[in-house]
């Protein structure tokens, strides 16, 4: 089984290249959706947020990602904190799902992890690709297709690693700075050199 461990910067265009490798036949395991999982209502969890940051981040029993946000970006320590609490959770969780596609016979899992570079996770995969754009591409990208203001979409950016050190642990760096159909010719040429057919 080839595991690859996919990063990339906040609207770097990531998620295109996870969801072409999806197309193509990889099992995709998104830690995105697993860091959503595991602070669900009544999760230990969300039980550690809560201790860690207070109630004012609960709303009826849901984490209220908002007011955690506020709290967290541009404050290192306080995301470190965050990050300390929900990081143990995802990796066991996608520990399990890797295990589970070995066991259903999967010859391609991607792991897409947005802080993959943050959490020290580049030597877990036998390969490591990112996703890279200017920052100014992908301001603009935050504040048109998110609706974020400028300072907020720039502490989203500030808060990662820079695709320069993403760069220095990937095998392989995709161009997301232009055109979605560019990004995924360039995913179907990786797959055709590096994924064993």
């Amino acid at each position: 089984m080839l595991r690859i461990g996919l990063t990339g910067g906040i609207a770097a265009g990531k998620s295109v290249v996870a969801e072409r490798l999806g197309e193509l036949g990889a099992h995709v395991v998104d830690h995105d959706v697993l860091s959503r999982r595991v602070v669900e209502p009544g999760s230990a969890a969300l039980v550690e947020i809560v201790h860690a940051f207070g109630d004012q981040v609960v709303v009826r029993g849901e984490l209220d990602r908002e007011a955690l946000g506020k709290l967290i970006f541009g404050d290192n320590r306080a995301r470190e904190r965050l990050n300390g609490i929900v990081h143990p959770y995802i990796e066991a969780m996608a520990a399990a799902m890797d295990k589970q596609a070995r066991a259903a016979g999967e010859a391609v899992v991607v792991h897409d992890i947005p802080l993959l570079v943050e959490t020290g996770q580049g030597g877990a995969f036998g390969l490591v690709v990112t996703v890279a754009a200017p920052v100014e591409v992908r301001l603009k990208r935050l504040m048109e297709t998110r609706s974020m203001l400028h300072d907020h979409a720039q502490a989203r950016i500030d808060s990662q690693a820079t695709d320069e050190e993403r760069a220095a642990v990937a095998d392989f760096v995709f161009d997301g700075s232009g055109t979605r159909e560019q990004l995924r010719a360039q995913v179907d040429e990786f797959w055709a050199i590096h994924v064993p057919q």
